[in-house]
């Protein structure tokens, strides 16, 4: 059966769903150190919070995180690969993974995927710099999620 989402109203949704939310948001925000803290603090169960916990985000915070997939033909040449991580370091990108293909006929693919959650600009923006940098013949996106 296939996965199916739903947004729902805070309100209405049982305790456990929003006890189970404000453990998360002390485990990311610092408030507590622990699971066993943050659920003692949320008065939940342990049982509940790892029941729920996988299955439960804020709308938000689903929203955030945003990956993309892009491919590159770079130049087998030193400095090149260097600058383009650079680049999409300084735009605020994360690069999560990263393949390379041996070089042949003096270029080599490379695949990277990237969170670009904090990306400054837009990711036309990205690729259009990417695609500007000496040493790289192609950026394109070849994936999101």
């Amino acid at each position: 059966m296939a996965e199916r989402y739903y947004v729902v109203r805070e309100d209405i949704l049982p305790e456990a769903i929003l006890k189970t939310i404000q453990v998360k948001e002390l485990l990311s925000s610092g408030g507590a150190a622990t699971v066993h803290e943050a659920v003692e603090r949320a008065g939940l169960s342990r049982s509940a919070f790892y029941k729920y916990k996988d299955g439960v985000y804020a709308l938000n915070e689903i929203a955030r995180e945003r990956i993309v997939t892009i491919s590159m033909d770079l130049e087998h040449r030193s400095g090149v690969l260097s600058r383009v991580l650079g680049l999409i370091a300084g735009q605020e990108g994360n690069v999560l993974t990263m393949n390379q293909s041996i070089p042949l006929q003096g270029f080599a693919n490379v695949v990277l995927s990237v969170d670009i959650s904090q990306l400054a600009g837009e990711l036309s923006e990205l690729l259009e710099l990417l695609g500007r940098q000496i040493g790289v013949r192609k950026a394109l996106v070849i994936g999101q999620g």
